[in-house]
């Protein structure tokens, strides 16, 4: 009898032990920050200083501390937005950072695009070729105008500078003319004179400048929406990627926020990291000052100013960019999944 009461506690202290352990098996508070299984996870960036806190994450690591070992990663260049939203409409890339407006027009045509976090505000100006006689927006007039890609973040601002003035765009030198053409080719139009002026992210229109071939006309933080503080780089994630890998995606924000704040409290060291990934990107590094100067013109941040976009979108919609908004407007509440980034900055 006693041999047998004892066979039953003992049996039942076995079995509370087991239900114990598989209780508590991921409640440690690092549960759920890396990844439990290996996986690919391909990153896509655009090849511009605007992008800084992406090339800190490589270069210093943090992406794949915050990942973990059993996740390898991809990284791949592109040289506009449109480019990238292309390649992560196509499962080419999972997420990454890039500008606002190709994602707006991604998201209106697919609805598989999420807008997770900041990185970046402002960093690009205006630069007037000299000898074009423009000295302020409104000389603009009659003149013709680069931005790096149609329907790109830039040229939404140059929209709304524009639009500031009263000046419209047009085909002919009754208003402003706007080609597309990309940043390098740019400058080389500007020295043979084919182009009056350009919007375009830094470093190009500070290098323009100390090349002598033209003159800043509106610095970074006079450009719309905001006076420059509006989102210029965000990280975004396709739908599948962050329905299957949330606990991913969280970890690359988190890579996020470490390279910022590495920038913010040591930009010495950040200038050759910068270099040493453009090399990497484009075969070609920039130049420590010109590095300097651009970083001086961003606005690095995790936060997103969800007013500032649906601006930006309007002109996008206007500008005929974005089709097929009904008479209700356009509807961004489901571009954005803010959550994983609350979580990171209330260091959950």
């Amino acid at each position: 009898m006693f041999k047998k009461a004892a066979y039953s506690s003992l049996l039942i202290v076995l079995i509370l032990m087991l239900l114990s352990g598989c209780g508590s098996s991921g409640s440690g508070s690092n549960a759920g920050s890396k990844s439990t299984d290996p996986i690919t996870v391909k990153i896509g960036l655009l090849k511009n200083v605007t992008h800084a806190p992406a090339f800190i994450a490589i270069k210093k690591g943090y992406l794949q501390d915050r990942l973990g070992a059993n996740v390898k990663i991809e990284v791949q260049g592109f040289n506009n937005g449109s480019d990238f939203s292309t390649a992560m409409a196509t499962g080419e890339i999972d997420i990454g950072y890039v500008g606002p407006s190709p994602v707006i027009n991604q998201y209106v045509r697919s609805k598989n695009i999420k807008i997770l976090s900041g990185a970046n505000n402002g960093g690009a100006v205006l630069v007037a070729r000299k000898g074009a006689g423009v000295t302020s927006v409104k000389d603009l007039a009659g003149k013709l105008v680069a931005i790096p890609t149609k329907g790109s973040t830039n040229e939404i601002s140059l929209r709304l500078l524009l639009q500031e003035q009263g000046l419209k765009v047009t085909t002919d030198k009754s208003g402003v003319q706007i080609i597309a053409m990309a940043p390098a080719d740019t400058l080389t139009a500007m020295k043979q004179g084919q182009v009056d002026a350009a919007l375009l992210p830094e470093p190009w229109g500070t290098q323009i400048a100390n090349e002598g071939i033209g003159e800043i006309a509106v610095d970074w933080d006079q450009v719309p929406p905001n006076k420059g503080n509006y989102p210029l780089t965000i990280i975004v994630s396709s739908d599948d990627f962050l329905k299957n890998h949330r606990d991913v995606a969280k970890s690359v924000l988190l890579a996020n926020q470490d390279a910022i704040q590495f920038i913010q409290h040591s930009p010495d060291d950040t200038y050759k990291l910068v270099s040493d990934e453009l090399k990497e990107l484009t075969g070609k590094g920039l130049d420590a000052e010109l590095i300097k100067a651009t970083l001086s013109h961003l606005s690095l941040t995790t936060d997103i100013d969800q007013d500032a976009l649906k601006v930006m979108a309007q002109v996008a919609v206007d500008a005929g960019y974005v089709k097929g908004v009904g008479a209700d407007g356009l509807d961004l509440t489901g571009l954005y999944d803010l959550s994983l980034l609350k979580e990171t900055q209330e260091g959950k």
